[in-house]
């Protein structure tokens, strides 16, 4: 007897499908779906803010040296002519080195993102890691679990399936 409900699809079919909705449950708040689908989303939402909350402040702040090319007011690149060795002129970007604060996880921290990452699709456009560990982790912090709860809805037109919200408490 297996641990999982096996939703009627092969398994790399229904991984991809509990990782697309459980990345759209953190992104969204709340997503609409079948019940059986619901509590397997669940499980694996309450595991990874879980594991967010208990890392969310496992990080040291450390002083990076960034060198970045240096721009105008406009936002172009300024550039400088500069000779090389046999004689031709071209056109050479200014550099310019600037000391930046930035957050160094802790092996542990590290090991939960990558762990969380196995569970969640990127997303264009969206750090689904720093809201996770910013947002979400501080809005849970005092809870102790039952991050997530099931409101029941009318059964689906089609094939009459119960259909469930599944959102964040």
């Amino acid at each position: 007897m297996s641990g999982t409900r096996k939703l009627g699809k092969p398994t790399d079919q229904r991984l991809a499908m509990l990782k697309t909705q459980t990345t759209d449950l953190l992104l969204n708040g709340k997503i609409t779906t079948t019940e059986a689908r619901a509590k397997e989303v669940k499980a694996i939402a309450d595991s990874i803010i879980a594991l967010a909350v208990k890392e969310k402040d496992n990080f040291e702040e450390v002083e990076v040296k960034v060198v970045k090319a240096k721009l105008d007011n406009k936002g172009h690149k300024v550039t400088e002519k500069v000779t090389s060795k046999n004689g031709k002129e071209y056109l050479k970007v200014v550099k310019e080195e600037k000391m930046e604060k930035r957050q160094k996880d802790m092996p542990s921290r590290l090991n939960a993102r990558r762990r969380i990452m196995r569970k969640v699709n990127k997303v264009e456009g969206v750090d689904l890691m720093a809201k996770l560990f910013g947002e979400i982790a501080k809005k849970y912090e005092k809870r102790s679990g039952g991050y997530t709860r099931i409101l029941r809805c009318e059964n689906r037109r089609g094939d009459n399936a119960p259909e469930v919200i599944l959102e964040l408490v």
